[in-house]
C-alpha cells in the first residue's frame, strides 16, 4: 500500500509541472494553486493515513502475514506428508493386488482339487447307498418272511386255543346241564322229603294225642298204685321228650338241607357266571303241645350253622349260636343213655348264653365219657365256649383236637372252619386262609366249604 501510495504522488507531481509550465496558461496557474493547496491537503490526509498505516495496519498485516507463512508452511509440510502416505498407499494397493493374483491363482488350484475330492466322495457315497439299499431289501425280505412265519404260527395257536377254550365252555354247558338236572332231582327229593316231614308231622300229632290219652289213663291209674304211676309217668316223659326230639331234629334238618340248597345255587353260579336266584325251602316247624324251646340236640350226621359278621379289619364281631340237626332214625336207641342226656343238657346251657357252664361241662363229659359216639361233638363245643368268650387260642387247640383224635367225625369240617374264623379273629390272615383253603381241598361237597370259599374271596378283596 506504501508503493502505491509513492507512486499516486509522483502522478500528481508531473501532473503539476506540466501545468506549471505550460506558456499561455495564466488561468490555469490560480488552479494550480487551487490544486497545490488540495494537493498539500490531501497529502497531508494521505500523510495521516500512511502514519496510521504504519502504526496500527501494517503490523497487523505483519501478524497476519506471519500467520499466513506459518499456515503455508503447515500445509506445505501436510501436503508432503500426504504425498508420503499416497506413495506408501501406492506400494501397499500394489502388494495387495500382487496378493490378491496369488490367491486367485491358489483359489483356482483348491477349487479344482476340491472338486475332484467331492466327485469322488459322491461316487464313494453313490456305492455306498447303493450297497445300503441292497442290503435293505434284503432285510426286508427277511423281516417279511419271519413276520409271515410267526403269524402262521401265532395263528395256528390261537386257533388251538380257541378249540380248547370252545371244547371247555362245552364241558362246562354240560356240566351246568348236569348241575340243573341233579338241582331239579334234588328239589324233587326235598318235596318228598317235606311230604314225609308232613306225614311225621300228623304221627306226632297222634303221637301228642295218644299221650294225652295215656296221661287219663295215668291218672285214673294212679288213685290204684302210686308205684304203677309213677312207673307210667316216667313212660309217659321219656316218649314226650322223645316226640320233642324228633320234632327238633327234623326242623334241623330242614335247615341243613336249605343250607346245602344254598351252597349248590352258588356253585351254579360260580360255573356259569351268571346270577343264579334259588327260593329257599320253607322251614316246617313241628306241631308239639309239649311248649319246649326249638334248640335242636345233635346226632351222628348233625351240620353246623355258624354266622359271624365281619369288619373291615377282618375280625368277627358277633357270634350267633351254632344249630345241629341229627338223622330222625338215631333217636330211639340213645335217647335214654345218660351220655346223650348230659350232652343235651350241657348244650342247652351253651345256647342259652351260660358259656363257662358249657366250658366245664363239656370238660367234665370228655373226662367222663371219653369213649362216646358223642366224644367228637362235645370237643367241638368245648371249642366253641372257648370262641364264645373270646379265648381264640384255646379254642384253635380244641378244633385242632378234634381233626387229630377224631379224623372220621362230620365235625371235622365245621372245626377247620372255626379254626379259621378264630385265626381271623386273632387277625393272623395267613393262617385263617391256610385253614380255609384245607376246608375248600378236604371237604369240596360240605356246607362250610361254600362258607370258607366266601371268606377266601373276602381275604383276596381286602388285599
Amino acid at each position: 500500500m506504501n508503493s502505491q501510495l509513492r507512486v499516486t504522488h509522483g502522478m500528481l507531481l508531473s501532473l503539476a509541472v506540466g501545468v506549471f509550465f505550460m506558456p499561455g496558461c495564466v488561468a490555469q496557474q490560480s488552479d494550480l494553486k487551487k490544486t497545490e493547496k488540495d494537493f498539500k491537503q490531501t497529502s497531508a490526509k494521505q500523510t495521516q493515513e500512511i502514519t496510521t498505516l504504519r502504526e496500527y495496519e501494517i503490523p497487523q498485516l505483519r501478524g497476519e502475514l506471519e500467520k499466513t507463512l506459518h499456515l503455508a508452511k503447515d500445509l506445505q509440510a501436510r501436503q508432503e506428508d500426504l504425498k508420503y502416505r499416497s506413495a506408501q498407499a501406492e506400494q501397499q494397493t500394489k502388494k495387495l493386488e500382487q496378493l490378491a493374483a496369488k490367491l486367485e491363482t491358489d483359489g483356482s488350484t483348491r477349487y479344482l482339487w476340491m472338486q475332484k475330492s467331492i466327485d469322488t466322495q459322491d461316487a464313494k457315497v453313490s456305492a455306498r447307498l447303493d450297497d445300503l439299499s441292497k442290503a435293505m431289501e434284503a432285510l426286508k425280505k427277511e423281516v417279511i418272511d419271519v413276520v409271515q412265519r410267526t403269524n402262521e404260527g401265532l395263528a395256528k395257536r390261537v386257533d388251538m386255543k380257541l378249540d380248547g377254550h370252545q371244547k371247555e365252555l362245552t364241558d362246562h354247558q354240560n356240566r351246568l346241564e348236569q348241575i340243573s338236572q341233579k338241582f331239579s332231582q334234588f328239589n324233587q327229593a326235598l318235596t318228598g322229603f317235606r311230604d314225609a316231614l308232613t306225614g311225621l308231622n300228623d304221627r306226632v300229632a297222634e303221637g301228642e294225642h295218644l299221650s294225652k290219652n295215656l296221661a287219663g289213663k295215668i291218672e285214673a291209674d294212679s288213685k290204684i298204685t302210686s308205684t304203677h304211676a309213677e312207673d307210667v309217668n316216667r313212660s309217659v316223659a321219656s316218649i314226650t321228650k322223645a316226640l320233642e326230639t324228633v320234632g327238633k331234629r327234623v326242623t334241623a334238618r330242614l335247615d341243613e338241607q336249605d343250607n346245602r340248597i344254598d351252597a349248590l345255587v352258588k356253585t351254579i353260579e360260580q360255573v356259569s357266571h351268571k346270577p343264579v336266584s334259588a327260593q329257599p325251602a320253607p322251614k316246617a316247624s313241628p306241631h308239639s303241645s309239649l311248649g319246649s324251646s326249638e334248640s335242636p340236640s345233635e346226632g351222628g350226621g348233625e351240620g353246623l350253622k355258624v354266622s359271624s359278621v365281619q369288619d373291615t379289619s377282618g375280625n368277627a364281631t358277633t357270634i350267633v349260636p351254632p344249630q345241629e340237626s341229627s338223622k330222625p332214625d338215631s333217636v330211639q336207641g340213645t335217647v335214654d343213655s345218660p351220655d346223650r342226656v348230659r350232652y343235651e343238657r350241657l348244650l342247652a346251657l351253651f345256647r342259652e348264653g351260660d358259656l363257662e357252664g358249657a366250658r366245664q361241662g363239656f370238660s367234665g363229659f370228655l373226662d367222663e365219657f371219653p369213649n362216646s359216639n358223642l366224644s367228637p361233638n362235645a370237643r367241638f363245643w368245648l371249642g366253641e365256649s372257648y370262641f364264645g368268650k373270646k379265648d381264640f387260642q384255646k379254642a384253635i387247640d380244641a378244633y385242632d383236637k378234634v381233626e387229630v383224635d377224631y379224623p372220621s367225625s362230620e365235625k371235622v369240617p365245621s372245626a377247620l372252619l372255626k379254626k379259621g374264623y378264630a385265626y381271623l379273629a386273632m387277625k393272623d390272615k395267613k393262617r385263617a386262609s391256610s385253614a380255609f383253603k384245607q376246608v375248600v381241598t378236604l371237604y369240596p361237597r360240605s356246607v362250610e366249604a361254600g362258607k370258607a370259599s366266601d371268606k377266601l374271596a373276602q381275604l383276596k378283596e381286602g388285599r
